[in-house]
């Protein structure tokens, strides 16, 4: 009486149908391998070597634990499924598709229902059982097949994931400080098929954006996270259409390109990204977008010294301080122009959109509160420093008090 209540068809044969299966195996697995070999391409060579013992031991495998389950059905596939995980990781390490592999099951699924039915019908089996063997054979095969696209994948996964690691190291290798030998780099590089280019740059974003980032970002690109920042090694900065790529991948997210150089270069140039990104973050350089650190040099000077740019705001800005907020703001606008136009009253006016007889009697102004000090070029240098601080205060206490604001109607 067959059993159809399993859902695996084995489950229903009759036990007995192991024992006439059972005599055949050898001269089924042999018949198996040359058919593999003569219409499998990938597999048309000598079974010898470990692929060759691979193949045989998967086929031998399949056809033993076949004729196991239709003994007992309860005993499970136990370790034979091994096998076939590690037939579908053979193929990645080899560089192939699944392509060959599922042909390859597919005809010993052929050969083995040819032979085992020619079997079947010389002992008489009931039509029901055979229909239930060609049904149990080829799910028997789905099972196998399974098992190796499981491999293929866990191997894939296994293999990415090494990948990573390795451009993680060679990441944080190439912008190491001190810098480390190139050839040392290029050895790190050689792990992961990566050729490093001629000119190179580094990016910095936010870690939680690299990912939607780096997926917006030309191949040849690597990127990993080092102490909490995103880190991106950007080939060819200054091709064409890389900063059109660039700020594709930024968005409205904070992305900074350090300065483009030779591998060697690339510590100096990670430095500087990171530096212009914790900028934009504070509100020093623009919060969102694609910023080049070779744009905002000056300001990046600002920012990153700001302690002693402060220091030289007091000493040299001390002449304003009895003016009243309104005139010192005027006067310290006045004081700005005058430094960069070197005192051209025409060029100051266009600049503050004034009239010139308006800027000519503030420059009166400047020189009683100044005195000859605007004429000194290094304290005109130090005053163009701490003015340009200044603004930048002015803007971030405007952004602030603009936050606030938002904060304060939220609230209300």
């Amino acid at each position: 009486m067959i059993n159809k209540a399993k859902t695996e068809a084995w489950h229903g044969l009759p036990a007995e149908v192991a024992g006439l299966i059972e005599p055949q195996l050898e001269a089924i697995t042999a018949e198996i391998l040359t058919a593999i070999a003569a219409e499998v391409p990938a597999y048309a060579r000598p079974l010898e070597g470990s692929f060759g013992r691979g193949v045989r031991r998967g086929v031998g495998e399949a056809l033993r634990q076949f004729v196991a389950l239709i003994r007992d059905p309860e005993s499970g596939r136990g370790v034979g499924r091994g096998v076939y995980l590690e037939l579908g990781r053979g193929e990645l390490r080899q560089g192939r598709t699944l392509d060959a592999l599922q042909s390859a099951y597919r005809v010993g699924a052929r050969v083995a229902w040819r032979r085992i039915s020619a079997t079947g019908r010389e002992a008489g089996l009931d039509p029901e059982v055979l229909s239930l063997l060609a049904e149990a054979i080829f799910a028997y095969i789905d099972k196998l097949s399974a098992d190796s696209v499981e491999g293929y994948a866990q191997a894939q996964a296994e293999q990415e994931d090494e990948r990573r690691r390795r451009a993680h190291d060679l990441i944080a290798l190439a912008v190491r400080e001190p810098p480390v030998e190139a050839a040392d780099v290029e050895a790190a590089a050689r792990l992961i098929d990566w050729k490093p280019p001629a000119q190179i740059a580094a990016l910095a974003c936010a870690a939680e954006d690299l990912g939607a980032i780096a997926r917006r970002l030309p191949p040849g690109t690597l990127s990993t996270v080092l102490d909490d920042t995103g880190c991106i090694l950007f080939p060819d900065p200054d091709g064409p259409g890389q900063e059109k790529s660039l700020e594709r991948a930024a968005i409205k997210r904070p992305l900074a390109l350090g300065p483009t150089g030779a591998l060697t270069d690339l510590p100096a140039s990670w430095s500087l990204a990171r530096m212009a990104l914790r900028a934009s973050e504070t509100g020093a350089l623009p919060a969102t977008g694609f910023q080049r650190v070779d744009d905002h040099l000056a300001d990046l000077l600002l920012f990153e010294g700001g302690a002693l740019v402060n220091r030289i705001a007091a000493r040299r800005l001390a002449p304003l301080d009895d003016l009243t907020p309104k005139a010192r703001e005027r006067m310290r606008e006045t004081a700005l122009a005058h430094v960069q136009h070197g005192g051209n009253a025409v060029e100051m006016a266009q600049a503050l959109h004034l009239h010139p007889q308006t800027i000519r009697y503030r420059i009166k102004q400047l020189t009683e509160l100044f005195g000859d000090q605007l004429d000194d070029p290094d304290t005109s240098f130090e005053l163009e420093l701490a003015l340009r601080q200044g603004r930048r205060g002015s803007r971030l206490a405007g952004m602030s008090r603009s936050g606030d604001m938002q904060s304060d109607s939220r609230a209300a």
